[in-house]
């Protein structure tokens, strides 16, 4: 894996994630969660798409493992679509 895959970069693109995540309680779940990390400035929410898909943008580096760690913590997945989104 490359560093950019293994990390979410600041940029103002952000980092596209998919989740299993369904209702919009539990997405709105997870963006408190994640927005709560350190680093990460904003989370947006396509729940028109599926699986649900989720664009992660930051201030500093933060590492997809703990991204999905934090997420994990509420029961769901999280998983990186690809590296920038467009």
């Amino acid at each position: 894996m490359s560093f950019l895959s293994k990390n979410v970069v600041p940029d103002t693109r952000g980092r596209i994630f998919t989740t299993n995540a369904e209702t919009m309680d539990d997405l709105a779940e997870i963006k408190r969660q994640l927005l709560k990390m350190k680093g990460i400035d904003e989370v947006s929410i396509d729940h028109k798409k599926y699986p649900k898909e989720l664009v992660v943008r930051t201030s500093k580096m933060v590492s997809v493992e703990n991204i999905q760690k934090e997420v994990g913590k509420l029961g769901f997945d999280i998983i990186p679509k690809g590296i920038f989104a467009i």
